[in-house]
Formats: structure tokens, C-alpha cells, sequence
């Protein structure tokens, strides 16, 4: 059978265009259209190009698309999921909205002395720690609380929430990362330990923050050998967490290890705060008769003082530069208390910008229902909705598409609050979690890509803005769901990187 041939010019100009098409738009195969860096990045992490999603795409409202792989499959997000809760926030709240923690009595004050009980209500304040608790019980004091006759009520009503085991997740329950919401969230349930090593004396003096009421924990612990290498020195330790009223060291510091301190979650979370609250309103100056306990704030209280909190658009920077799991869950449940509309007679809280705000208790699943309500009202029903657990990213059940995420970056492009937003972001080779990216000589990303990252064991993930060589600024969003995802950053490190080096 004689074979057809194109004529000499037809041919001549289907081989100009192929020729001309940019490295996104390669002919479909195994790795579409994806860049060659991403490919061999993928390769050298034994990473199959199906484990990958990815989409880079303008962020203003041109519908021009550089790149689109498995765009529409929803996957496992790890902490980028912290965009949804971040953004929902702004939208909902306001960027200035602020937390508002309450000092009630239900006693009177007489010459410092506040006969009755000092009442401590939660609002859900992301970053209640110990400088701002010392600023708040010093100004208790210069309004002449100085004596407690009673308790320190702690009152956490605000979320109504079930007890967990913070190790539940992955075994780590000591990781201040586990640390679970609370109403009032004190310095994130968190020991800070710093060893400072004293050679002559033989010992590394152990220092503790905050101070905990209840709590001994040993006030020094012996070096080690000269010659010992810094290597596991926590491990080192053989720290005995099992008794929650104590913390003891049955090994040894190595002195090469110079100061360090390590951050803990306390072994009974159920009572830091109260250990914290008494132990703090002790150490800035304050006395009481009677201890810190949980409780509810009676009806008809006095309202002695209010600690507001950081902004939201301070509170989201910690969120997403550092990926803080917590606080996002904080922010998370505050969105689970506005009421949906129309409410029977809500309780009003003041919110951002002079507005008031229905608010409820807290839940999770409410905090779900405002999160899909909220999606569909912004996005539209065709839009494909993210599937929420704690709003964090630490869970095996989130999901969320490359194209449903880049469609939330675009929208808040447009947003008047959308610059507050990309700067809550990660700038890639300069700070938070994206600061180790980008680091080659003459690398186009840096300094050019605002992110958020997001790992865990079997996920890597990357999202934000890229302002690319060409001028334009691009979303530009990326996963990997695979065993060895870890080992697959850097192809997603390769995607920001061509895409900030785009051409005009």
C-alpha cells in the first residue's frame, strides 16, 4: 500500500508549530505537559508522575493557563489546607478581627484585696502567651486585684470540643505541633526547656517557662563526656515524662551542645492551663488563698478587663509562615461560632470594622457547615467543595483539588483584603517555611514566591503566588501523594522556579 506524504509546505509549517510550542504544552504522554527539572525531579525520587497534581495559572482574572496536570483530582493538601481556613477567615471576620479574653468577678475589690473569685472566660485567642497573660494580670493589678480570697476559674465554654490524645495523630504526643484547641489556649500547652551547660560545675542548669504551679522539674542535669557530639541529645536526656507532676533526667547533656532549649507539650494537657494560670499570677506578683481551676463564669459577673488578642492578619502570618497547626485550629472553630443566617435570636459579639457577629459555641462540624456555606456562596455550586476535618492540614481526611485551590488564590488576588492575605505567605528563600527554597545562585524564585508548604508523611505540597521574569504574577499550586513524597519537593521547588522564570 503506497503512504500518503503531506505536501513540502504543509509539512514545512506543522513542524514550525510543534517546534514553537512551549515546554508546557509538549505532546501528551506518561508526564504531560509537565517541565523537564519537574520530570527528572521525579525521576530521582522514584515518584510516578501520577502521584503528582499541579496547576500554575494567572492570578488575575485572564483565563490564561501555563500549565495544567491533573488539575481537577482532589488529593491530600497537608498544611497548604491552612489556605482555606486562613482566607475564609478574612473574608468572614475581617482582618483586624481580634479575640477578646475577659476577667470577671464575681466578688469585690477593697485595698487590693479581691474577695471572691477571679473569673477567666476563653474567646478562642490563637497566641495567648506568656507575655501578653503577665500583661493582662499586671494591668488586673494596677486596677487593685492584687489578693485573690478565692480561685482562678478558668472558664473554656467557648468551645465545646471532645477531649483528645494529642498523640493520636502520629504517636508524638510531646510534639508542641499536637497540641489541641482549646477556648483558652495558654501558651499552647507548652514547657519550654533551655539547658545551659556549666562546665565547671559538671551540670547543664535546666530554666522552665512558664512556671507551673504543682510541677518540679529537675533543676539541673549532669554532662556528658567532653568529647560527646551534640548528635540526639534529647534522646540523651532519657527525660521521664510519666508522672504529671513531675520532669526528671535519668541521662546526661553534652556540653558540646552549647544553650538549647527544647519545647515540650505538657504530659497532662488536660491541666496546663490551670498549672500555668496560677503559676504565672504567682510569678508577676499576685497571691491567692485558693488555686486555678476550671469552671463557668456565673451569670451577672463584673467584667474586670479584656486582653484582646493580635489581629487576625497578624495571627494568620504565624499560621501560614510557620504552618502553626493549633492556631489554625483556633481560627478554624471562631469561624464554627458565627450563626448561620437566619439565627433565632443570636448572642452578639463585637466583631471587626465596628460590625457585630452572631457567635455559638464552637464545634468542628460547625465549623465545617460555615466553611462549605461560605465556599458555595464565594465559588459557586459547581465549584468542587474541599473536604474539612480540623482545618489545619494534620489529617488523613482532608481534600482539596490544585484547581479548587488556585480558584481561591485568584479570588483573593481581587479581594480589598488580598494583599493582607499574600503577605501572611512564606517568601520562598527568605522567611518561614519556605525560606530553605530557592537557594541556587541567580535563582528566579527568590524573593519572588509568596507560599505555603505543607508535609507529611506520604504528602508534599506547595501553593501561592509567583511573580515571574515576564511581569505577570501567577497561582501556582502543586502535590505529591506517594510514599516517598518527602523525597519529591524539590520537583515541586523545580515548578515554582520555571514558573517564576517564565519568558514574556
Amino acid at each position: 500500500m503506497k503512504r500518503m506524504s503531506l505536501p513540502r509546505p504543509l509539512f514545512t509549517l506543522l513542524a514550525t508549530l510543534v517546534v514553537a510550542l512551549p515546554a508546557c504544552a509538549q505532546l501528551p504522554g506518561e508526564y504531560g505537559a509537565l517541565p523537564p527539572t519537574v520530570v527528572a525531579a521525579l525521576k530521582r525520587a522514584q515518584v510516578p508522575p501520577s502521584a503528582l497534581s499541579a496547576l500554575v495559572v494567572s492570578a488575575d482574572n485572564r483565563a490564561e493557563e501555563r500549565l495544567r496536570f491533573r488539575a481537577s483530582v482532589p488529593v491530600n493538601p497537608a498544611s497548604v489546607m491552612k489556605l482555606v481556613t486562613t482566607y475564609a477567615a478574612i473574608d468572614l471576620l475581617g482582618a483586624d478581627y481580634t479575640w477578646n479574653t475577659r476577667f470577671y468577678t464575681d466578688g469585690t475589690i477593697d485595698q487590693g484585696v479581691l474577695r471572691g473569685n477571679l473569673y477567666v472566660r476563653g474567646d478562642g485567642d490563637p497566641k495567648f502567651v506568656l507575655e501578653r497573660i503577665q500583661g493582662a494580670f499586671w494591668a488586673l493589678q494596677d486596677k487593685g486585684v492584687r489578693v485573690v480570697l478565692g480561685d482562678i476559674v478558668l472558664d473554656h465554654s467557648a468551645f465545646e470540643i471532645a477531649a483528645t490524645d494529642p498523640g493520636a495523630f502520629d504517636g508524638e504526643a510531646l510534639r508542641p505541633y499536637n497540641a489541641t484547641p482549646d477556648a483558652l489556649l495558654v501558651n499552647f500547652k507548652s514547657v519550654v526547656l533551655t539547658f545551659q551547660p556549666d562546665r565547671a560545675s559538671g551540670v547543664a542548669h535546666v530554666v522552665s517557662e512558664p512556671p507551673m504551679a504543682g510541677l518540679t522539674i529537675d533543676a539541673s542535669v549532669p554532662l556528658a563526656g567532653a568529647g560527646t557530639r551534640c548528635g540526639d541529645w534529647r534522646s540523651g536526656l532519657r527525660t521521664r515524662f510519666d508522672d504529671a507532676n513531675t520532669i526528671r533526667f535519668e541521662g546526661r547533656y553534652p556540653p558540646s551542645c552549647g544553650e538549647l532549649k527544647w519545647p515540650v507539650a505538657y504530659q497532662d494537657p488536660a491541666s496546663y492551663a490551670a498549672r500555668a494560670m496560677e503559676g504565672l499570677w504567682r510569678a508577676s506578683g499576685g497571691a491567692i488563698t485558693g488555686h486555678a481551676r476550671p469552671g463557668l463564669t456565673p451569670p451577672g459577673a463584673t467584667l474586670l478587663h479584656e486582653a484582646a488578642s493580635l489581629p487576625l492578619s497578624e495571627i494568620i502570618t504565624d499560621v501560614n509562615q510557620w504552618s502553626n497547626n493549633v492556631m489554625a485550629q483556633q481560627v478554624y472553630l471562631t469561624l464554627g461560632r458565627l450563626v448561620p443566617t437566619p439565627a433565632p435570636q443570636p448572642v452578639m459579639t463585637q466583631g471587626s470594622a465596628d460590625r457585630l457577629i452572631p457567635m455559638r459555641p464552637a464545634r468542628f462540624e460547625r465549623s465545617r457547615e460555615v466553611v462549605e456555606n461560605w465556599w458555595k456562596r464565594t465559588f459557586g455550586i459547581r465549584s468542587a467543595l474541599p473536604v474539612m476535618d480540623n482545618g489545619s492540614g494534620l489529617s488523613r481526611e482532608e481534600r482539596i483539588s490544585p484547581e479548587a485551590l488556585a480558584n481561591l488564590l485568584r479570588h483573593a488576588s481581587r479581594h480589598p483584603q488580598g494583599e493582607q492575605f499574600a503577605s501572611s505567605l512564606s517568601v520562598a528563600g527568605v522567611n518561614g517555611t519556605a525560606a530553605r527554597m530557592a537557594r541556587a545562585p541567580g535563582s528566579a524564585a527568590r524573593g519572588n514566591a509568596l507560599l505555603k508548604t505543607g508535609t507529611l508523611k506520604d504528602v508534599t505540597g506547595i501553593a501561592g503566588y509567583v511573580n515571574a521574569a515576564n511581569g505577570a504574577r501567577y497561582v501556582v499550586v502543586g502535590f505529591v501523594n506517594h510514599p516517598n513524597a518527602p523525597a519529591a519537593r524539590p520537583a515541586l521547588e523545580a515548578l515554582v522556579e520555571w514558573t517564576a522564570s517564565q519568558p514574556d
